[in-house]
């Protein structure tokens, strides 16, 4: 089956029926293409970021996963068929073994990492940060890789994010949501 053309609302039911090789998300039931498949550096970034990840969570109940991964974000209780914001983050960390199944996990990750795409930087830098922080992903980091900066927001008390820490490529940013696990940025950003 093609993509649909027409302009209306669509759910994770519609979603599931896309061809696999169609890149898109989902976000309050419209549809959003992502940019073809990522760059070369885009992919060695993510590569270094989920391996010090995975290093760190080994043992531990929490697990990371790299996209394409589908994360499910209903807003109430509705079924998996009518869930209208379904997002692939570059990286996810899930704590909540609960939220995880086959199809991926629903309901928010604990950490998700977004790298920008040069094409469209306003999608993760606006859309998504609105969404993440609604959903109550608790850590969002924006990885800029021209810039070989990253951006890390946490939320607050009053569900708000903020920006908890900025770091370059000779800093090592520090995991809120996982005390002990200090990512080195030197790392990441080698090329």
């Amino acid at each position: 089956m093609s993509m649909p053309l027409e302009k209306r609302l669509y759910t994770y039911a519609d979603y599931c029926t896309w061809p696999d090789e169609e890149r898109v998300e989902l976000i309050d039931g419209v549809m959003h293409n992502m940019s073809p498949a990522p760059n070369r550096r885009h992919q060695e970034i993510l590569g270094a970021l989920h391996g010090q990840f995975w290093t760190y969570l080994q043992g531990k109940s929490c697990k990371v996963y790299m996209s394409p991964f589908d994360v499910r974000l209903p807003r109430g209780d509705e079924p998996d068929e009518q869930v209208m914001t379904v997002v692939q983050p570059d990286l996810s960390v899930i704590c909540d073994r609960n939220k995880l199944d086959d199809k991926g996990c629903r309901g928010a990750p604990d950490l998700v990492v977004e790298i920008l795409s040069p094409s469209n930087p306003k999608h993760d830098l606006v859309r998504k940060l609105r969404l993440y922080e609604r959903a109550g992903v608790r850590e969002y980091w924006v990885v800029f890789p021209l810039d070989r900066i990253v951006q890390v927001y946490g939320l607050n008390d009053r569900g708000s994010y903020e920006l908890t820490q900025f770091g370059g490529v000779k800093d090592t940013i520090e995991v809120g949501i996982l005390p002990g696990l200090g990512v080195a940025l030197e790392t990441v950003f080698a090329e």
